[in-house]
C-alpha cells in the first residue's frame, strides 16, 4: 500500500503540472529522438536509438511515480492547523543551542524540499526530531555530522 503524502495546494498544483509537462511535451520530444534515430538505419548497432529507448523507460516510470504520488495526496488546510505543536507545513525558528545561530525552516513533503527556499522535508532527521515539539522545547537530532541540540524559538503558519 502507497504511502499518503501531505501537501501544500500550490506544492499540489506543481506536481500536477510537471505530470502535465511530462505526458505532453516529454513523451514527445522522446517520440521525436527516437525517431530521429530509427531515421539512422540498422537498429542492432544504433547507440542513438537505445539511449533514446532507455530514457523512454526512464521518462515514463517517472510519470508512473508521478502519478502515484497524486493519487495518494492530501491536502492539508494551513488555516486549521495547531500552531501550538510542531507539524507539516509548520514554520519553525529554531536556535542552535551549542553555536547559537538561528534559522528558519517549513516542513513540507519530499517533492515540495528546497533548502535554498528553507523548506525541509517532513522526513528529513531535523523534521523528524521536531514533530510534536512546542516553543521552548529542546531537541536533540542526530544529523550526519552529528549529535545537534536545536531549541523551538517559534511556531507559525
Amino acid at each position: 500500500m502507497a504511502e499518503v503524502t501531505y501537501y501544500s495546494k500550490e506544492g499540489l498544483e506543481k506536481l500536477k503540472e510537471e505530470l502535465q509537462y511530462l505526458k505532453t511535451e516529454g513523451r514527445a520530444k522522446i517520440a521525436k529522438a527516437i525517431a530521429e534515430a530509427r531515421d539512422k538505419g540498422d537498429l542492432s548497432e544504433n547507440a542513438e536509438y537505445d539511449a533514446a529507448k532507455e530514457a523512454q523507460g526512464l521518462h515514463e516510470a517517472k510519470i508512473a511515480k508521478l502519478e502515484e504520488s497524486l493519487a495518494n495526496a492530501r491536502i492539508i488546510d494551513e488555516s486549521t492547523l495547531d500552531t501550538s505543536k510542531v507539524l507539516a507545513l509548520s514554520i519553525v525558528k529554531l536556535k542552535n543551542v551549542k553555536n547559537g545561530a538561528v534559522m528558519t525552516y517549513q516542513l513540507v513533503s519530499e517533492t515540495e524540499a528546497d533548502l535554498k527556499a528553507g523548506k525541509i522535508s517532513v522526513k528529513s532527521p531535523i523534521a523528524q526530531g521536531l514533530l510534536g515539539k512546542s516553543i521552548g522545547d529542546k531537541a536533540q537530532i542526530q544529523v550526519p555530522a552529528g549529535q545537534v541540540e536545536l531549541e523551538i524559538l517559534d511556531i507559525s503558519r
